[in-house]
């Protein structure tokens, strides 16, 4: 652990190691090279400076690509200090470039609990004027232990489905005390980032950790949301057979319709040779499904916070337990049976892998940046409750994306404008 001192200002960043910095700048080129809508925004910023004198707090997943929306809102013109929103997936590389490049971060990998609130107390310490969350944890702080600063917070973004789900419950009790912007619920975000980023990634960290076959496998999918979905999606692509438990018959019924077999955990229990949670809820996988579970069946989580999966029914249950090697811990059971945990339960795809593929955090980064902008220019217009990402926003980005990619589409003419205006089908 090192104190390494900023100089632009008098704050002392907390990393790993600062000689790891070129590691980090290396990092950093490949994903700058393939998010061609940051990068516009970027140059953008680099003269309209709307983040000029602002201090920014971040608590996000500190990889290559979140580095680099950090140094778009450094180009914006933002003071800005950040801490890890989860201990597993922290990259001391990137931290040190991003540390090397003025700005201020608090992360280490593998940190413990302990430093992971008191590196988000030190990020708050700042006196930002603004925050991005991932789970909203920096936010659930500031309504804990700092009433008073958070009544002088412009306001902030949130990147995940649990942390909206947090903040609404917040706004539903009026206890929010700065206005919110949810950018998950974005369509150029839900639609791609948790389908084909977390259906990819997901996969591309249980592949990496494990070195199994997936074709002909049973995979428990637990949750049918958009993450489900891209789950679901790559497992069939691989041939897996799969299996969706659900608690919504709405999305029960689009599972059946998508070619899944959906029971309850119970049954699939019984069967499934990988699980993956992707629900946002506690304790999805429990006891009573680990008693009847197949010898050496897997589990992962895919959901932000690590408690999908019981970690403590796990160990009660347990007659031993031991790591297998980096990220594969075994529980072996009364009965012999062996059960495997990957990542400690924690996010799969970025505590045992390198997160959603660089293209798609590009458009839901791109929404970020807008969003925090928008959020500190439209203070004076918004209440203290979540809002959506304004409609304008997300088609600027789905546009950048599309001339990024080189693409063209239509626009309507005149006449058509005008009939769907109208109610009179005659014209």
């Amino acid at each position: 652990m090192n104190a390494v001192p900023q100089t632009k200002t008098s704050r002392l960043s907390i990393i790993k190691d600062p000689e790891l910095a070129p590691s980090g700048y290396r990092k950093l080129e490949w994903v700058s090279q393939n998010m061609p809508v940051l990068n516009i925004l970027k140059a953008e910023f680099e003269k309209t400076k709307p983040l000029a004198g602002k201090t920014i707090a971040c608590c996000l997943h500190l990889e290559a690509k979140t580095g680099y929306l950090l140094q778009t809102l450094q180009a914006a013109g933002a003071d800005v200090v950040a801490c890890a929103s989860n201990p597993l997936s922290t990259q001391d590389d990137v931290v040190a470039a991003l540390v090397d490049s003025g700005i201020t971060v608090y992360a280490i990998h593998g940190e413990s609990m302990e430093e992971y609130h008191r590196f988000m107390e030190m990020t708050l310490d700042a006196e930002p004027d603004a925050l991005i969350d991932d789970g909203a944890d920096m936010v659930s702080m500031l309504h804990k232990d700092r009433i008073e600063q958070a009544r002088n917070i412009i306001g902030g973004c949130e990147e995940t489905t649990t942390g909206i789900v947090r903040l609404k419950s917040m706004d539903a009790n009026n206890t929010l005390l700065f206005p919110m912007i949810a950018v998950n619920d974005a369509y150029m975000k839900y639609l791609f980032d948790n389908r084909y980023g977390t259906g990819q990634s997901v996969w591309d960290g249980i592949n990496r950790t494990t070195n199994l076959v997936v074709a002909g496998k049973n995979v428990v999918v637990v949750g049918y949301g958009w993450c489900g979905k891209g789950v679901s999606m790559r497992a069939l692509g691989m041939g897996a057979k799969v299996i969706i438990t659900e608690i919504d018959p709405i999305k029960a019924n689009e599972a059946i319709m998508d070619g899944f077999q959906v029971m309850p955990m119970s049954e699939a229990a019984k069967l499934g040779d990988i699980f993956i949670t992707v629900t946002g809820n506690i304790n999805v996988i429990r006891r009573e499904h680990m008693e009847v579970m197949k010898d050496n069946a897997i589990m992962a989580n895919a959901g932000h916070f690590d408690v999908e999966i019981s970690k403590g029914d796990l160990h009660d249950l347990a007659v031993s337990t031991r790591v297998l090697k980096n990220n594969i811990e075994e529980f072996v059971m009364a009965d012999g049976r062996k059960l495997y945990l990957l990542a400690e339960g924690r996010l799969v795809n970025l505590a045992a892998g390198d997160g959603h593929p660089a293209e798609v955090m590009d458009t839901s980064f791109s929404l970020q940046a807008l969003s925090i902008v928008y959020v500190i220019q439209n203070r004076d217009k918004l209440g203290n409750h979540v809002y959506n990402v304004p409609e304008e926003i997300d088609k600027r980005v789905a546009k950048l994306k599309l001339q990024s990619l080189g693409v063209e589409i239509d626009e309507l003419t005149e006449e058509q404008k005008e009939y769907l205006e109208s109610w009179d089908t005659n014209l």
